[in-house]
């Protein structure tokens, strides 16, 4: 057995083919992120990878869309999306596949 915690990896992302990570893997990512209220990402898509969003606990705008704890959001492939905290917020986030460099900042 492997115990780690959640803020030895970078934003939360703790499965993936990236470094530092749990398991190692290029089919999917996964993340347990913690944000304050007011922490703010700015819009982005992925070309390749469906990213699946749970709010575990808080409130958030995604896309000026509120997504309150126990609500799970997926977002395909070439859908833009920002996420605004609007209390403390912690989410779990899936990326499927575990695409690298597959993020893409919306043009402002």
């Amino acid at each position: 057995m492997e115990i780690k915690k959640v803020d030895q990896f970078v934003r939360g992302w703790f499965v993936g083919g990236f470094e530092p990570t749990l398991f190692k893997t290029t089919d999917v990512e996964v993340a347990v992120q913690h944000f304050k209220a007011g922490d703010k990402e700015a819009s982005h898509c992925h070309k390749i990878a469906t990213e699946i969003t749970v709010l575990v606990s808080g409130k958030a705008l995604m896309n000026g869309k509120l997504i309150n704890a126990g609500e799970v959001v997926k977002i395909s492939p070439g859908e833009y999306t920002d996420f605004e905290a609007i209390e403390d917020t912690v989410t779990t986030v899936v990326k499927v596949p575990g695409a690298l460099n597959d993020k893409y900042l919306k043009a402002e």
